[in-house]
């Protein structure tokens, strides 16, 4: 299993760019979790003077970090990214494909236990012992 992280800044939250910019920022660095979290802890809070103070919490090289915040190699990347979801019809977020099936919102735990196990079970592998008591998803 593997857990691949795309962007899609939504066009009607007037933060959210700056924010897939910032978070690109700090990922060339390799703390893009750690600032990921940042950002969703202070969501009221994403100016770039907030980013740069995140940024330096983290103890990132600042010049680099706002060097990358302003790259066109992230911006293009962060556009792909949403260019991708528009193709495969995501609209908002969260959104979750497991093996190619589209799980869209926020989902409770025996949701994507459900989807999961249907698929380790389609290619004859065990299901986890914890993960067969899980509830279906209703």
């Amino acid at each position: 299993m593997r857990i691949v992280w795309k962007n899609l800044p939504l066009s009607f939250h007037q933060n959210a760019m700056p924010a897939a910019m910032a978070a690109m920022a700090a990922h060339e660095q390799g703390k893009y979790w750690e600032f990921h979290d940042k950002l969703f802890a202070n969501q009221k809070a994403l100016t770039r003077d907030d980013f740069i103070k995140y940024a330096k919490e983290l103890n990132l090289n600042v010049g680099k970090f706002t060097a990358d915040l302003d790259s066109p190699k992230n911006k293009a990347k962060i556009e792909a990214d949403a260019a991708e979801a528009a193709k495969l019809g995501v609209t908002g977020t969260p959104a979750f494909f497991i093996n190619g099936r589209f799980l869209n919102g926020a989902k409770p735990f025996a949701a994507f236990a459900e989807l999961i196990n249907q698929e380790l079970q389609k290619k004859g592998m065990p299901v986890p012992a914890a993960a067969q008591t899980a509830p279906p998803a209703g």
